[in-house]
């Protein structure tokens, strides 16, 4: 008895504080922070060492009823989900911007294979505008020569045609995503497609005194389209970098573990090219002025970007603590 008495003693106020983060996490353990989460998936692995113990020791004692119950409690909250809808929830509310965010690298390396041959075709595209344009595919030649985006689709046709381009971006999204098996080469030389055709374009439609005109018809949906490119490209060239740079892995085993969250990523970015897709077609293409257009591009593309700068962190600190702190992974 004095041994149990002893146990219980020397533990309780672990268990306590364990208890007590428990409680204050709810079925949310990014609502503890950083140290927090660290310390309770410390404590669930002391405490789960304790309950081995006392079953060995005090196996009709209910202080291993106490444990069982933390330890269950403790598992559902580092490990598990109650239903299918919490997972959908949690994912992209938290993990999507967690994934992200570890991978921020990535996603500033895209930027710049986007961003810096788009300023080349720019330059390029003012000082040789015929030759530009015959580079162009002839579709989108449109944004130098026309005055208006309402290109009289009416209803229907505003609707297959959303359709169509949100099914063309999560084609490009995706295959910039599978890209990166070729050690990201292919991925690169997506992005950097994407920068080069709208920097013509941009140069094309200054040149002919059109630049509003592209404003107008590319604002509303073009700041959210091209982070999901940006997205998808990091998504490609995480895993391109799995292989080029292994670590103590063997390339395959490195590319197996990029695979899964570079995966998650293409996969949760798809609802946001949707939303891009339905706003070319019923915000873009209806002759709206340039205001009210950068207002809707603005509003989406900041709810993007704000949700990565406001819940990648903490997300990204929760997914890094259970993984290593995970009993089974060791």
């Amino acid at each position: 008895m004095d041994t149990l008495r002893r146990f219980e003693s020397d533990r309780q106020t672990r268990w306590t504080e364990y208890e007590a983060l428990l409680d204050a996490a709810g079925r949310r353990p990014e609502r503890l922070g950083g140290e927090n989460i660290r310390r309770i998936a410390a404590l669930y692995r002391a405490t789960s060492a304790d309950l081995v113990t006392a079953r060995r020791r005090f196996p009709d004692d209910p202080v291993v009823d106490r444990l069982e119950r933390l330890v269950r409690r403790g598992q559902g909250l580092i490990y598990e989900r109650s239903t299918r809808r919490g997972n959908l929830l949690d994912f992209f509310a938290d993990r999507y911007w967690g994934l992200l965010w570890q991978r921020r690298q990535a996603l500033a390396v895209a930027l710049v294979v986007l961003v810096v041959p788009a300023l080349l075709m720019v330059t390029w595209a003012l000082r040789a505008p015929d030759t530009v344009a015959s580079l162009v595919p002839p579709e989108f030649l449109w944004v130098a020569e026309a005055e208006t985006t309402d290109q009289g689709m009416g209803a229907i046709g505003l609707a297959g045609f959303s359709a169509f381009v949100f099914t063309n971006n999560i084609r490009v999204a995706l295959t910039a995503f599978v890209a990166g098996i070729t050690w990201g080469i292919g991925t690169a030389l997506l992005v950097g497609y994407n920068g080069v055709l709208f920097g013509a374009l941009i140069g094309l439609a200054a040149g002919a005194g059109n630049l509003e005109l592209l404003g107008e018809a590319v604002l509303g949906h073009g700041i959210l389209e091209f982070s999901c490119i940006v997205v998808a490209g990091a998504a490609g060239l995480a895993l391109g970098r799995s292989m080029l740079r292994p670590g103590r892995r063997t390339r395959r085993e490195s590319l197996s573990i990029e695979a899964r969250p570079a995966l998650l990523i293409a996969a949760g970015t798809v609802p946001w090219l949707v939303l891009a897709g339905l706003v070319e077609g019923y915000v873009s293409r209806i002759g709206m002025s340039l205001v009210p257009v950068a207002i809707v591009g603005a509003l989406m593309g900041g709810a993007f970007w704000g949700l990565f700068v406001w819940r990648g962190p903490r997300a990204a600190t929760t997914l890094e603590v259970l993984e290593t702190q995970d009993p089974y992974r060791r």
